[in-house]
């Protein structure tokens, strides 16, 4: 399948922006808690063959992450939040107080391979408002983690090519937006919509900031090359209570925010599709987090401007 999104073009009509190797680009890292995963990411963007300033945005961890990078990563600019304001809203601190014209986003428990950084921005063409990066498992390094996100008419969020081998990224379409663990954004655009959700502490704020975008024009590139082993969910866990409250908050909001629901056809699908994953946590995992959140969500979501959909590729998943 082709790749979506304007067409290549030559060299000399891209030069209508700075090119990749004239723009100012910064990594910024969010952190909470990070010391067994932190200086393995930055060690890896250390050794990068582009090299790029890096901004970490610590939101109050209270283990020894600060200390590791003050004592072992001086050249890295450390902005203490001094308490956890989120994912999306620690990041829009960060790009605010460091501006650069490439914002690439980075999770705090990732090893980039040595071209990453260069991968991603041979992809910021002119056209391209922001470039998706490849995870990888960490427990199966040649199998992908997220190689950006999609989602259906639903809004249900899905990570791009997962559990596909390393290599089908090298020839697959775009996705609809990058996943906020490897993401390189066009300041222009970014600030232009506002940056990420403030109200969105964690999860499905990439999802969000790429349905804004898409109005734009601007579209996301998929970066194959771009590659970055992933711990997945080392922060609060792949099965736990907490992380079931946050996605599950996030969807609610999501769901109000768009009107999925004023949709009849849309609203029985995803009654019926939250309803079975609540299902599943209920059993599986005894908890009932995810339904609080998705009620609390809900609540959030509502009397804020209604958010338009239309026009982004959104795909028959759930149904």
């Amino acid at each position: 399948m082709g790749r979506a999104g304007p067409p290549r073009r030559p060299a000399s009509i891209r030069g209508l922006r700075p090119g990749p190797d004239r723009l100012k680009t910064t990594v910024y890292i969010p952190n909470f808690n990070g010391s067994q995963h932190v200086g393995r990411t930055l060690r890896s963007l250390a050794e990068q063959t582009r090299p790029a300033d890096v901004v970490v945005v610590d939101n109050g961890s209270e283990d020894d992450s600060v200390a590791i990078m003050r004592r072992d990563f001086p050249e890295v600019k450390l902005l203490e939040l001094g308490e956890n304001i989120g994912f999306g809203p620690a990041l829009n601190r960060a790009v605010a107080a460091h501006p650069a014209d490439a914002v690439i986003v980075l999770n705090n428990d990732v090893e980039c391979e040595p071209r990453f950084l260069e991968a991603l921005l041979a992809e910021l063409g002119e056209g391209v408002d922001s470039v998706a990066g490849v995870l990888l498992q960490e427990g199966s390094p040649g199998l992908i983690d997220s190689a950006g996100v999609i989602a259906d008419r639903t809004l249900m969020g899905f990570d791009y090519l997962h559990g596909q081998p390393a290599a089908v990224a090298l020839s697959a379409a775009d996705p609809l937006g990058p996943t906020g663990g490897a993401a390189l954004y066009r300041r222009g655009a970014f600030e232009a919509v506002g940056g990420f959700d403030e109200r969105i502490f964690l999860y499905y704020e990439d999802l969000d900031l790429a349905l804004r975008l898409t109005p734009g024009g601007g579209c996301c590139r998929l970066a194959g090359e771009a590659r970055a082993l992933h711990a997945y969910s080392a922060s609060l866990g792949a099965a736990s209570g907490a992380k079931y409250a946050r996605t599950g908050w996030s969807r609610g909001y999501m769901l109000r925010r768009y009107g999925v629901m004023s949709h009849p056809g849309l609203a029985l699908r995803a009654l019926a599709c939250e309803g079975a994953i609540c299902a599943g946590q209920l059993l599986r995992d005894r908890t009932a987090k995810g339904i609080g959140g998705r009620l609390r969500g809900w609540h959030d979501g509502g009397g804020l401007e209604r958010r338009d959909a239309d026009g982004a590729p959104l795909l028959e998943i759930s149904a």
